[in-house]
């Protein structure tokens, strides 16, 4: 049975566990930190996983369901996918959105063959940029504070337009139509203010866009 693990915020870590969990090896607490100075994160989904799952590679396409929280900080198709995969041993997601400077943690359950972890966050900002974790080693002591960069779905134009751009000061969650992207998972170059929509002053970022640590909590 999959242990579905609800939204877990630093302060007051109350677990909410859906169908009973099984005996298992503690949890990984998992804490995103925005570093940016204008960007807002979407809410965390994230996984704890075996090495048969994989949420994306740099340099191949993102999947459709990726894809969306990227462009629209939909989690939905994703949480759907991650709820129905066999590789997949816990998920949870984010308590809200993550403003600058801020974080939030979730709380994934540990299992001796589920030591991997993936997550994803869109910054809102931007037509398909997001931070993310992909198959990472939980228990390995480099968890701790790694520092990750922005990366750009490649399934959506970067035109900068506010009318394809769901976060302020745009908010609206649509593609941009008949502009596709580069079609594959690459480092995001930023925001370069070329609509003249988006202040580069207000919304860009430099590397590292944020903090990610993961600690293995037993029983």
């Amino acid at each position: 049975m999959k242990t579905t693990v609800r939204a877990l915020t630093a302060i007051g870590m109350v677990l909410t566990i859906a169908g009973g969990a099984q005996a298992g090896d503690g949890y990984y607490e998992v804490t995103v930190t925005n570093l940016t100075k204008g960007q807002i994160f979407s809410p965390i989904i994230a996984a704890s996983h075996n090495a048969n799952f994989s949420l994306y590679t740099l340099g191949a396409p993102a999947s459709a369901e990726l894809a969306a929280v990227a462009q629209d900080a939909d989690a939905s198709g994703l949480k759907a996918m991650l709820d129905s995969s066999p590789d997949v041993n816990g998920m949870a997601m984010g308590g809200g959105l993550i403003f600058p400077g801020q974080s939030d943690t979730v709380m994934l359950p540990a299992m001796e063959k589920s030591d991997r972890i993936s997550l994803a966050s869109m910054l809102v900002t931007t037509n398909d940029a997001f931070i993310g974790l992909s198959g990472a080693m939980a228990r390995k002591e480099s968890m701790a504070n790694m520092m990750v960069p922005a990366l750009d779905a490649g399934s959506e134009a970067n035109s900068e337009s506010c009318a394809h751009i769901p976060g302020p000061p745009c908010g609206n969650p649509f593609m941009s139509p008949d502009a596709a992207g580069e079609g594959f998972i690459h480092v995001h170059n930023g925001i370069h203010g070329g609509s003249g929509e988006l202040d580069p002053a207000v919304y860009d970022w430099n590397t590292p866009t944020a903090r990610i640590s993961v600690k293995h909590v037993k029983n």
